[in-house]
């Protein structure tokens, strides 16, 4: 199943998830988006995002509004639409309107081949991305081991080019691939120092010694964390 969390609150983009998208709010148009590769249903917090979703009769499950991270807020609606344990679940993000169907379908892939190996928690994907690219704080960084296991997440460039220019950064993608049981394991982890410096919550993962496993994904979208990353989303898209 493919839950879309939807807190209402945005400090950097106040309604972000309801911003309008060529007439349709954001939330549900990425939820249209990957309506075809599983059940989607949207975790929220809000009265008006349950009531818009029910308009494009889309499930919508209402979570409460102390959740620190979107993963604990899915969780939640995991719970509430009583899934089995070994269910796969994505989590896309609910500013991702334009992700291609074939990113979330290799991410679903993934977390499937992985299903049953109790030391993989998460599932994910990166693209690569440029030397200019990676100096932007609100892409995420991450370095990979010779398995495709995460090594680390920076908003900082990682790896350093010490001695030379490097331009094959790796560039994450906030879709993750868990099961109800990998999902329960995670929300029940106490947060952990990295993930309280860098605020990656997918540093928790690693800081208590499991793995996440990572796919190379092609794609132009891109998460909407502004106003300005909208309006160049629209653009892109001819919107």
């Amino acid at each position: 199943m493919i839950i879309i969390p939807a807190r209402i609150g945005s400090s950097r983009f106040p309604n972000k998830v309801l911003a309008d998208i060529a007439g349709i709010p954001m939330v549900i148009r990425t939820a249209m988006q990957v309506a075809n590769i599983d059940k989607v249903a949207i975790a929220t917090d809000s009265t008006e995002v349950m009531e818009i979703a029910s308009s494009y009769n889309i499930k919508a499950v209402m979570t409460s509004t102390e959740h620190q991270s979107g993963t604990d807020r899915i969780f939640e609606a995991a719970q509430k639409l009583k899934l089995d344990e070994d269910e796969i679940i994505i989590n896309v993000q609910g500013d991702e309107p334009f992700i291609e169907v074939e990113v979330v379908d290799a991410i679903y892939s993934l977390t499937k081949q992985n299903r049953d190996n109790n030391q993989i928690m998460m599932n994910s994907a990166y693209k690569i991305i440029t030397n200019p690219e990676a100096d932007d704080p609100n892409i995420v960084k991450v370095v990979t081991s010779k398995d495709k296991s995460a090594l680390y997440f920076s908003r900082a460039k990682i790896p350093y080019p010490r001695d030379h220019h490097f331009d094959a950064y790796k560039g994450h993608l906030g879709i993750y691939g868990f099961t109800l049981k990998s999902l329960r394991e995670f929300c029940a982890l106490e947060v952990s120092p990295l993930e309280g410096i860098e605020k990656l919550e997918q540093l928790r993962t690693l800081y208590y010694g499991y793995k996440i496993s990572m796919v190379e994904v092609n794609t132009q979208s891109f998460g909407i964390d502004t106003i300005e990353d909208l309006e160049r989303a629209m653009r892109y898209h001819k919107l």
